[in-house]
Formats: C-alpha cells, sequence, structure tokens
C-alpha cells in the first residue's frame, strides 16, 4: 500500500497517509459504504447524474468535526437537488444517526466506511497512525470526476467552505 507522509499533521505531528493520491481529473472510485440504516450504499452510484460534494471527516463526535458538518448542511439548502452532499467517517452509523438527531441535521447523506475503510484507502485518506480519515473536502462532476480537492494539512483544522462549494455552483 502507497504510503505519503506530511500531506497532513494532528496537532503537528505529522502523519501518514495510505493509499494513492486522488487528484483533480481523476475519476473518484466508487466504494460501498454503510449508512445510517445500516443499508450498503455507494455515493457515486447512489447519485449518479448529480454534481457530488464528499466530505471526509475523522469523527462528528469532535467538535471541529461536528462544527464543519452543520456549516455543510446549512451550505447545502442553497444548492438544491442538483448536488448530493454526504459526509463520510469511520464513526459507526448509531453515532451519525444520534449526531444528526441532536444537532437536526437531516439533509445530508452520513455514512460510514467502518466495516473495512475502503474508500479512506482508496482515495488516499487512510491516516496509519490514527485508523481514521483525513479531513477532506471533494467535489465531484456528474460523471464523477474530481473538480475540486483539498485534503486539510492540519487535522485540527476547517476545509476552505467557499471554495468546495464554488466548484459545485
Amino acid at each position: 500500500m502507497e504510503e505519503r507522509t506530511g500531506t497532513v499533521t494532528f496537532k503537528g505531528s505529522p502523519m501518514t497517509l495510505e493509499g494513492p493520491e486522488l487528484k483533480e481529473g481523476a475519476i473518484a472510485p466508487d466504494v460501498t459504504l454503510t449508512g445510517q440504516n445500516m443499508a450498503l450504499i455507494s455515493p457515486l452510484s447512489h447519485s449518479e447524474g448529480k454534481k457530488k460534494l464528499i466530505i471526509t471527516v475523522p469523527s462528528v463526535d469532535t467538535s471541529v468535526c461536528s462544527l464543519e458538518s452543520k456549516k455543510f448542511s446549512e451550505a447545502a439548502k442553497g444548492l438544491g437537488d442538483s448536488v448530493a452532499v454526504y459526509i463520510v467517517s469511520a464513526d459507526l452509523p448509531f453515532a451519525l444517526n444520534r449526531w444528526c438527531a441532536a444537532e437536526g441535521v437531516d439533509n445530508l447523506t452520513m455514512a460510514s466506511d467502518y466495516r473495512t475503510m475502503e474508500m479512506a484507502r482508496s482515495w488516499g485518506l487512510y491516516i496509519k497512525e490514527l485508523g481514521l480519515f483525513a479531513r477532506a473536502v471533494y467535489a465531484l462532476d456528474e460523471n464523477g470526476v474530481v473538480i475540486y480537492r483539498e485534503v486539510v494539512s492540519e487535522i485540527a483544522n476547517e476545509p476552505d467552505y467557499d471554495a468546495a462549494l464554488s466548484a459545485v455552483r
């Protein structure tokens, strides 16, 4: 498995990402994730024909991830039906349900990669030292081609919301 160091840090400490770097212009790998209802979903085929905003977070149970997910939920209200928005983490679906209920979020597709971490590795976002996703945002066109990406260099920081949202508008 390919490993990259120096791409991200966690509170200043360098982390190792496993998997190939997914760059702009590439077709994003479609993967199987677990939805909040424990059903399997594949984001690319699940929202075929739509632009996609795919946000990966270490855990919705942390303050930055929770804040980020809430901000994207608010922003998604203005995107319309032509854009599908996913929040993906390694959290169990039960934790995703609890978070959505506590925060009043019902307009995002929350998905978990807890079973295999297939997406984390195939998108090059698996943090070897933590066993979690790196914080990243990908905008995909209707055909699953990456049109924008940001792998946040410091995991404890928020992404560039405006740039990500501009990419899918």
